[in-house]
């Protein structure tokens, strides 16, 4: 390895750290409190048990149509009785000055409903990805929180992770050469009898789901928006899981550069990968976006090594969290906003179309 390329990778490393927010030394004196909305297993399993790694973020409340589980997750939390809240009595949440922040964990159909109400209620919103289920549901989100004066940030937590914004800083500045081709692949064997596999909860199948880390990927290595989309579906109709939304679909983004996409996003195989080739090399990941245990490889110049960063000050769910309450404390724009939730509605509607209608199309109007 030669210094100058040393000297890039130590670079990346320490802006992938540093990108995490302030340390604990710096931390603001108060903090931001959130009520969660939906108690299922990535909101009870992923983000609430990772608000011990935060800074600048509390759990302050908690939203669940199940009694059973306000009350175990309030006593194990120490959320009090007067803030659990069931969904008949969400807009209650406007009379609670403890609630700076409500994170909506629901089923994508309910994202824009329970975000709009959040806006009116006064409260900064964190929704989890994908935003919604239309770019109309996406823009009227952005415009319920910009009417409140409120903050809007999607739950993209990848680009909270070091590897990623590693791989984000050596893909964009070239250090493989210039991009050409990045090729991105997501999946998993999904169980059936879930709400994913029911259209009018899910929006749709895999790409509402796992696909959307294939398609955010080529968007944030890339730095650009793309062009056209062309896409294929492959779904076997006779399974029982896929009655009402899509197995497999497969779809090539065209960006204004000349960088081509090559993307996967299924249900019945499982991958987590990208890669991003340039002149000179490449860039991989795989695993590339999972909850942990990523591993990076990067070829320049003929030399092959894997790359290893030392463990952050905070986890990548720590540092969505404390990145939401940081911009509201310093009034700052959060890096993936509701526009970058509506960036990736507006391509995957197209990415429907294109499998439908088994045609290219237009984006760059």
């Amino acid at each position: 390895m030669t210094d100058e390329t040393r000297r890039t990778i130590l670079k990346g490393a320490g802006l992938a750290v540093a990108g995490l927010g302030a340390s604990r030394a710096g931390a603001a004196q108060r903090t931001i409190g959130y009520a969660i909305v939906g108690l299922g297993s990535y909101a009870t399993r992923q983000i609430m048990p990772n608000f011990r790694g935060c800074d600048h973020a509390r759990l302050v409340a908690l939203v669940s149509g199940t009694p059973e589980k306000l009350q175990r997750y309030g006593e194990q939390y120490g959320v009090p009785a007067t803030h659990r809240y069931s969904y008949a009595d969400y807009d209650r949440i406007r009379d609670n000055p403890d609630i700076d922040v409500v994170y909506v964990v629901l089923p994508n159909s309910m994202h824009a409903e329970y975000s709009i109400r959040a806006a009116q209620a006064g409260k900064h919103v964190m929704c989890e990805k994908p935003m919604a289920i239309s770019v109309a549901e996406c823009q009227a989100m952005i415009d319920a929180s910009r009417k409140a004066g409120k903050l809007l940030m999607i739950g993209y937590r990848s680009r909270f992770e070091p590897y990623n914004r590693l791989a984000i800083d050596l893909a964009r500045r070239g250090h493989v050469g210039p991009t050409r081709i990045i090729t991105a692949e997501h999946g998993f064997p999904i169980q059936p009898n879930q709400w994913r596999l029911d259209r009018p909860l899910s929006g749709g199948g895999s790409l509402m789901d796992i696909g959307i880390y294939s398609l955010n990927a080529a968007r944030y290595l890339s730095g650009e928006e793309p062009v056209a989309v062309s896409a294929i579906e492959a779904t076997d109709r006779a399974d029982p899981r896929f009655r009402t939304v899509e197995d497999r679909i497969s779809f090539l983004l065209r960006f204004p550069s000349g960088i081509e996409a090559t993307c996967v996003s299924s249900y019945s195989s499982a991958h987590n990968g990208y890669r991003v080739v340039g002149t000179q090399g490449w860039i991989d990941m795989e695993p590339a976006t999972p909850y942990s245990g990523h591993v990076m490889r990067i070829r320049k110049d003929g030399a092959e090594a894997p790359r290893t960063l030392p463990e952050p000050p905070k986890n990548q769910f720590a540092g969505q969290l404390d990145h939401l309450a940081e911009c509201i404390l310093h009034g700052t724009r959060p890096i993936v906003p509701g526009e970058e939730g509506l960036a990736d509605l507006r391509v995957m509607e197209a990415i429907y179309r294109s499998a439908a209608e088994r045609r290219t199309i237009d984006l760059g109007a």
